[in-house]
């Protein structure tokens, strides 16, 4: 299938991310304005600026809309806070459905980016809000009753496991239950637990496939795959491409590599967007994993989690042919 095949079809496509829909705050802050505090001594950061964008599985949703999908909605929880606030603001701005966000006592995952105003580097330690324990009960229960309510409207749901932390976020227990239990197209990135899954493609870079195969006590990747009982995983490998592996074997998908990326934050969620809709278009997998290979090279180009156009999409095909 051709990549204006694939985007004349995605035109038609209902995605749904589920799982941690974070918020990503982009703060500039101006090294001259650092004072000490008077009370205790220890310098300001002075911010001046401030970008509010949704990340994690917002991520993945910014991808699929500016892709062209005809409907992209997400499904996770958001706290009773201002980064809520936010958050809910930034998804309606780029055209995302956020009315299946579950409202909860925790915090809004949300990660704060400290940029140097003068050199545009990130160049101090991130604050992030994350919640000290395990997803609330009662948020869990109607993550669990939207799915079962409204997922069948969709032609392909992304599911972004970002928790990083002992406790689970969103894609709990329950949740990868349910997901083994359905039909149809479901994709998968998830840091620390792939190993977890069942009956679901799934995608992880090289470090996150090594070291779920150490966990599985296997190192092949064919060990994984059978493991979660999918059709298919995609192991990406940055700039070498990705790895595709399926029952008949594995298959590289190679890529042009790009001499100086200006940012790699979020090239695996924009390669989940552009690969996943690629399948729910009928795409083969190597064909899919070109697709995605293409929407994340544009974006590596671009400052912060940036995402792909169509117009983008065909000139980088073009180019690479």
């Amino acid at each position: 299938m051709t990549v204006g095949g694939i985007l004349t079809r995605i035109a038609n496509l209902r995605a749904l991310v589920v799982g941690d829909i974070c918020l990503d705050r982009w703060c500039a802050y101006a090294p001259g304005l650092s004072e000490p505090s008077r009370e205790t001594g220890i310098a300001r950061t002075a911010v001046v600026r401030t970008k509010a964008t949704a990340g994690g599985g917002g991520t993945v949703a910014n991808n699929l809309a500016s892709l062209g999908a005809a409907r992209v909605a997400v499904l996770g929880v958001a706290g009773d806070d201002g980064h809520g606030y936010e958050l809910r603001a930034a998804l309606r701005q780029a055209g995302i459905d956020a009315s299946m966000l579950v409202q909860s006592v925790a915090p809004t995952f949300t990660y704060t980016k400290l940029i140097n105003a003068d050199s545009g580097e990130e160049d101090l330690g991130r604050i992030d809000f994350v919640s000290p324990g395990p997803l609330p009960t009662e948020a869990e229960a109607a993550i669990l009753d939207r799915l079962e309510r409204f997922a069948g409207e969709y032609d392909a749901i992304l599911v972004s496991d970002q928790a990083e932390t002992a406790y689970e976020g969103v894609v709990t227990g329950a949740v990868r239950e349910w997901l083994a239990r359905q039909d149809g197209l479901i994709w998968v990135d998830s840091r620390l637990r792939a190993e977890l899954f069942r009956r679901v493609i799934v995608k992880t870079n090289e470090r996150e496939a090594a070291e779920a195969c150490a966990r599985l006590g296997d190192v092949s990747m064919g060990a994984l795959r059978r493991t979660i009982g999918g059709e298919l995983l995609m192991v990406t490998h940055g700039e070498r491409g990705t790895l595709v592996v399926e029952e008949r074997g594995e298959t590289w998908v190679r890529t042009r590599p790009v001499a100086a990326p200006v940012d790699i934050c979020g090239a695996g969620d924009s390669f989940s967007a552009g690969a996943a809709l690629a399948l729910a278009c009928g795409a083969a997998p190597e064909e899919a994993a070109r697709f995605g290979n293409l929407v994340a090279g544009i974006t590596i180009m671009k400052k912060g989690t940036g995402t792909a156009s169509p117009a983008e999409v065909v000139a980088a095909a073009e180019a690479n042919a």
